[in-house]
C-alpha cells in the first residue's frame, strides 16, 4: 500500500490511496437532471433538485455537477439517502428521498424539502427532511429529519462525500494523459494498514486529498459541526435515527477547501450555516444600497430587474485586489477579458466601480511579451485566465491566454466611457500608459492590410480558431456555408477600433496631446472611407461578416453588423439599410435577432452561433437602433428579450437560446448548455434600460443629457434612485403618457447639470 507522510500546522498526518476504500452504493437514474446553480465569489455549485451531486450515475448529465473553486471539482459527490433499519443481518438498502420542493433563488443558497419512499414498517412520506445549503467561503450544510409518524420510527440517513479534483477543462472533455495521486488522511497514532481493513470509523470530519502533478496539496475538508455520524463507511457518513412521533434531529457540517494548507479562497469561513447566510445576506445588503436602485410601475418588470442585480452580485469575484465579473457559470466562471469589458459597460448606469476594477484588472494582466504558445503580444488584452491544474501544468495556455481580437479595443472604449460617467482623473492618469500600449499593439496589427484581424499563432490545438466573440469553430462562413480561412478581419471588430481611435483622441486633447489626437482622428476617418467600400455587399445592400485571408468579403448574412450601428464607422444610407435587414424575418425570430440568417446553408437554429439568439448581441444591437433614432425598432427588440427573459427560470436571461421562430402560445427553447447566470445576459437589462432612457453622461462637463427618453408600453412609470454621474448624486423619475415619456429630477446632490432633451 503506497502511503505518504505529511506535515501541516506542525503535526503530522498519513495519507494513504482512497481508492481501497468501500464504495457506497449508488441509487441510478437514467431520467434527466434539472440543475441548479449556487455561486459566491470564487466558488459554485452544480447540484440535481434534490442539492445532490450524484456523481456516477447512468445519466451523463450528472458528470457536470459539483462544487468548484478555481477550475478545480472539489466535491464530485455529495449524495444523500435513505437506508432502512435491518435487524436480521442482511444487507441494507438504500433509497433516494423523494423530492417536495427545491429552490435556489438567493443564488448562494439552496433550499430543498423532501420526503422518505415507503421503507419497512415505514409508510412513504411520513418524514419529512429539509436540506439547507449555503456558500461562503466554503460550502455548508443543515438537514433536518422530522418524524411525522403517530409512531417511533428508526431509520438510517446516509450521506456520501468523494472528491476527483478534476480540471474543469478535464470535464469539459479534454484528454489527459496521466493525473495526480488521491490520498485520504489516516488520524496520527492509527495503525494504517489497520485502519484501511476497517470499513468504519468514528470521527467528527472528514478530509479528501489529492496531490497534482505540479506537487500542490488540494483538500476538502469536512467538519461536522452538529450532531456528528454515529460512522463512517469509507467516504459516507452515516446516522442511525430512532425518532418518537413528531421529534426533529438536526445535523450540520461545513466543507472548506484548502491547498497546500492554506485556504483556497481569500475570505475568511464561516463556522455555521447561519453565520455564513447572515455574512452573505449582509454584505449583498451593502452592495445593493451603494449600486443605483430602478424600479417601474410594472411588478412583472420589476422581477426582471431585481433579479439580474441579485445577479450582477453574483458574477463579481476577487481576481487579485479588484473584483470584476466573472463571465458565466458553469463553464466560464473565472476572467474573460471580452465579456468582462462588455459587462462593464452594460452595467456602468448600476455600478461604474465595476468598470474601474476591470480596467485595472485587465491592465495587470496586459501583454508584455511575444509568446505564441499563449497568443500574447505586448499591450494585448487577454482572453481567458485559469487556475486550476492543466493550466499551471502548462497542459492549456491559459495562464492566462491572449487569443481574442475585440478585447484590446474594447478596453479602450471602456477607458474612455468609464471617464464619461466619472470624470476620474486619478484612474485615467494611472491607465494611460496601458492606454497607448492598447492603441500600439492594434496599429502594429493594422499595419498590413489597414484592418485588424486574427489568426491563431498558438501551435496548441487548445488555443481558438476564431477570436471574435462568435469563436465557435463553425462560425464565420459566407453565403454557401464555407468556412472563411486565412486572417479574418471582422465587420465590427473595426468599428470598435474606430470607436477606440475617436474617444481616446478626445481624452488626448484633455490630456494636452494634440499631436497624438490629431492622427488618431486622422486614422479613424481613413477607416471609415475603407470599411464602407471594403466590406459593403452591393448585391445584399448589407455588410459583410468579414474580411478572410485574402481581402474577400465574408459575405454571410449575420447579426454582427448590428454592433457597428452605435460607433458611427457606417454611413447614414448603409446605417439604415443594416438597421431594416437586422428585422428582417431571416434574421428576427420574434424573440431576438439570430446570429445568422435562416436562409443560409450553415443555418442552425440550435447552433452556437450559426442560428442562436444570444441576449447580449440583442442589447448591443438595440443600443444602435436607437443611436440612429429608430425607437420603434429598438423597442421590438427590447421587448422580445424581456418576454423570452419573464419565461426563463428565476427570470433570468440565459448566455444564449435557440434561433426557433416565435409563434403564438409558443415558448424560446433553450439551449441545452447556456451558462445561466452569465455576465453580458445579466448585464443586458440595463443596457436595455440605458437606451430607453438615452442617457448621456458627461461627468468632466458636470452634465448628464437625458434625450428624447422613451418608455416602452408596457412600461408607465420608471425610477431611477441613487445614479452616480461624476460626485453627483441624482434621483430621476420618467413618466409615459401616450407617445411622449417625460423625465423629472427629484433629487440632486452635487451640481450636476442635468438637461432633458426632447
Amino acid at each position: 500500500m503506497d502511503l505518504e507522510i505529511f506535515e501541516r500546522d506542525s503535526k503530522q498526518f498519513i495519507f494513504a490511496d482512497r481508492r481501497s476504500l468501500p464504495e457506497w452504493p449508488r441509487v441510478p437514474s437514467n431520467h434527466p437532471v434539472p440543475k441548479l446553480t449556487l455561486k459566491a465569489d470564487e466558488l459554485f455549485l452544480i447540484a440535481d433538485t434534490l442539492g445532490n451531486i450524484a456523481d456516477g450515475l447512468e445519466n451523463e448529465q450528472t458528470i457536470n455537477l459539483g462544487l468548484f473553486c478555481h477550475d478545480t471539482r472539489f466535491l464530485s459527490r455529495l449524495e444523500l439517502q435513505i437506508e432502512e433499519c435491518v435487524t436480521n443481518g442482511k444487507a441494507a438498502k438504500q433509497f433516494s428521498p423523494i423530492l417536495l420542493s427545491s429552490n435556489a433563488d438567493k443564488g448562494f443558497a439552496l433550499s430543498v424539502l423532501c420526503s422518505n419512499p415507503r421503507l419497512p414498517d415505514i409508510e412513504p412520506e411520513t418524514i419529512g427532511i429539509q436540506r439547507e445549503i449555503v456558500l461562503n467561503g466554503g460550502l455548508f450544510e443543515e438537514i433536518e429529519i422530522t418524524n411525522y409518524n403517530t409512531k417511533a420510527v428508526s431509520f438510517s440517513i446516509a450521506l456520501t462525500f468523494e472528491a476527483d479534483f478534476a480540471d474543469l477543462f478535464e470535464i469539459r472533455g479534454q484528454q489527459r494523459k496521466k493525473r495526480g495521486k488521491f490520498l485520504r488522511q489516516i488520524p496520527r497514532g492509527v495503525d494504517p494498514q489497520k485502519f484501511l481493513m476497517l470499513s468504519e470509523f468514528q470521527q467528527d470530519s472528514l478530509i479528501l486529498a489529492y496531490q497534482g502533478l505540479d506537487g500542490l496539496l488540494m483538500e476538502s475538508r469536512i467538519q461536522f459541526y452538529q450532531n456528528p455520524p454515529d460512522c463512517f463507511k469509507g467516504y459516507t457518513a452515516v446516522w442511525q435515527l430512532s425518532l418518537e412521533p413528531h421529534a426533529t434531529k438536526k445535523i450540520g457540517y461545513r466543507l472548506q477547501m484548502m491547498t497546500n494548507h492554506k485556504s483556497t479562497v481569500a475570505r475568511e469561513i464561516a463556522t455555521t450555516l447561519g453565520q455564513a447566510k447572515a455574512a452573505n445576506l449582509l454584505e449583498e445588503q451593502e452592495w445593493c444600497q451603494r449600486v443605483t436602485k430602478i424600479r417601474s410601475d410594472n411588478e412583472t418588470f420589476n422581477q426582471v430587474i431585481s433579479r439580474a442585480e441579485q445577479d450582477i452580485y453574483l458574477l463579481l469575484q476577487n481576481f487579485q485586489e479588484y473584483k470584476a465579473l466573472s463571465a458565466g457559470v458553469p463553464w466560464f466562471s473565472t476572467l474573460f477579458g471580452r465579456d468582462a469589458l462588455i459587462a462593464a459597460s452594460q452595467t456602468l448606469i448600476l455600478d461604474p466601480t465595476i468598470a474601474k476594477d476591470t480596467l485595472q484588472l485587465l491592465a495587470h494582466y496586459q501583454g508584455q511579451v511575444n509568446d505564441e504558445w499563449r497568443d500574447e503580444e505586448p499591450g494585448k488584452i487577454l482572453h481567458e485566465l485559469r487556475l486550476g491544474e492543466m493550466a499551471r501544468c502548462g497542459e492549456i495556455p491559459h495562464t492566462p491566454y491572449y487569443g481574442t481580437v475585440d478585447a484590446t479595443p474594447l478596453w479602450l472604449m471602456l477607458y474612455a466611457e468609464y471617464y464619461a460617467w466619472t470624470n476620474d482623473h486619478l484612474t485615467l492618469d494611472r491607465l494611460w500608459s496601458n492606454a497607448l500600449a492598447a492603441m500600439d499593439w492594434i496599429d502594429a496589427q493594422c499595419q498590413k492590410t489597414g484592418y485588424l484581424s486574427y489568426e491563431r499563432k498558438s501551435k496548441s490545438t487548445r488555443g481558438l480558431v476564431n477570436q471574435g466573440w462568435k469563436d465557435s469553430g463553425d462560425c464565420i462562413v459566407d453565403r454557401h456555408g464555407k468556412l472563411a480561412t486565412g486572417a479574418i478581419a471582422l465587420c465590427e471588430v473595426q468599428a470598435y477600433v474606430y470607436a477606440a481611435k475617436i474617444r481616446l483622441a478626445h481624452i488626448a486633447r484633455i490630456k494636452h496631446h494634440i499631436d497624438l489626437a490629431t492622427r488618431w482622428e486622422e486614422e479613424a476617418r481613413e477607416l471609415k472611407l475603407r470599411f464602407n467600400r471594403d466590406f459593403w455587399l452591393e448585391d445584399e445592400d448589407f455588410c459583410a461578416l468579414a474580411l478572410d485571408g485574402e481581402g474577400k468579403p465574408v459575405d454571410s448574412i449575420t447579426s454582427n453588423p448590428g454592433h457597428c450601428l452605435s460607433l458611427d464607422i457606417f454611413t447614414p444610407e448603409k446605417a439604415a439599410s443594416v438597421a431594416e435587414r437586422l428585422l428582417a424575418p431571416d434574421l428576427f425570430s420574434g424573440w431576438g435577432i439570430r446570429t445568422l440568417s435562416s436562409n443560409s446553408p450553415a443555418y442552425n437554429p440550435m447552433g452556437y452561433h450559426v442560428g442562436s439568439v444570444w441576449p447580449h448581441d440583442n442589447a448591443i444591437i438595440a443600443s444602435g437602433l436607437r443611436a440612429l433614432g429608430l425607437i420603434d425598432s429598438a423597442l421590438e427588440v427590447v421587448k422580445g428579450t424581456i418576454d423570452m427573459t419573464l419565461q426563463q427560470p428565476y427570470q433570468r436571461p440565459p448566455e444564449l437560446f435557440c434561433g426557433h421562430d416565435r409563434i403564438d402560445g409558443s415558448h424560446p427553447i433553450q439551449y441545452p448548455v447556456a451558462c445561466s447566470p452569465q455576465a453580458w445576459a445579466t448585464g443586458s437589462i440595463f443596457q436595455l434600460l440605458t437606451l430607453m432612457l438615452n442617457l448621456v453622461p458627461d461627468a468632466p462637463g458636470n452634465c448628464l443629457r437625458i434625450v428624447d427618453p422613451t418608455l416602452p408600453d408596457f412600461i408607465n412609470k420608471l425610477s431611477i434612485q441613487n445614479l452616480r454621474i461624476g460626485s453627483t448624486i441624482v434621483d430621476l423619475d420618467f413618466e409615459r403618457t401616450g407617445m411622449a415619456t417625460a423625465c423629472r429630477v427629484v433629487k440632486k446632490r452635487g451640481n450636476l447639470r442635468a438637461i432633458v432633451e426632447t
